[in-house]
């Protein structure tokens, strides 16, 4: 059977402060190029990416999200339909970074939930290590007290980007299959789970991406 059977569409929300490189980590991810002297404030840019992520075929659509306040209502149409999300902070930007929080509590808010498991911390310009502001062990520490995953970038020097994007749809999948479990131990007691969100875990770490 091919794998084009099993396809599915993933549809993540990158949110964090205006400047920390959300379009950066984005662009560098969906088309691996990356230009430094390029920075134009982000309104929303839409991006769509078909990958192989443990050999299941997945349709990234990716809304990468403006961070100024002015546009938080703009930014919250998009969360309701959010089923992963990568908040970004930059480590030379320490307000960025107590901006997190915030940026969690509101993915709470819209979607009308406690807990929210699709989310990773995404700590961007790790190369910029001489200007940090921000250790990675507070990022750690934050991601923990959040109940989420935490990883440090660099769209410069494409170190973790990939990962980033990977992980978020391994946590979908995770969530999807314990909503379905769940579920199915509420209903006949049987384990219920479709094909499209089962993966093999010995399969990790194989990434394969078209642009489309």
């Amino acid at each position: 059977m091919s794998l084009a059977t099993f396809l599915r569409e993933y549809k993540l929300v990158i949110v964090g402060g205006g400047g920390v490189g959300k379009s950066a980590l984005t662009i560098r991810f969906v088309q691996n190029s990356f230009d430094p002297d390029e920075y134009n404030p982000t309104i929303e840019d839409f991006f769509r990416k078909q990958c192989v992520i443990d050999d299941e075929v997945a349709l990234l659509e990716i809304l990468d999200t403006a961070g100024q306040e002015e546009y938080r209502a703009m930014r919250e149409q998009y969360m309701i339909h959010g089923e992963g999300f990568l908040i970004v902070y930059a480590i030379n930007d320490r307000n960025s970074f107590e901006e997190v929080p915030a940026f969690y509590e509101q993915i709470l808010r819209v979607k009308d939930v406690d807990v929210f498991p699709a989310v990773i911390i995404v700590a961007t310009k790790c190369d910029m290590e001489f200007e940090r502001q921000v250790p990675a062990n507070d990022g750690r520490i934050l991601a923990h007290r959040l109940g989420c995953t935490f990883i440090e970038t660099s769209a410069k020097d494409r170190i973790n980007v990939e990962d980033a994007f990977t992980n978020l749809i391994r946590e979908i999948r995770k969530a999807n299959r314990e909503r379905q479990m769940a579920s199915g131990r509420r209903g006949d007691g049987k384990r219920e789970m479709d094909g499209p969100e089962n993966y093999d875990d010995e399969g990790a770490g194989c990434c394969k991406c078209v642009v489309l």
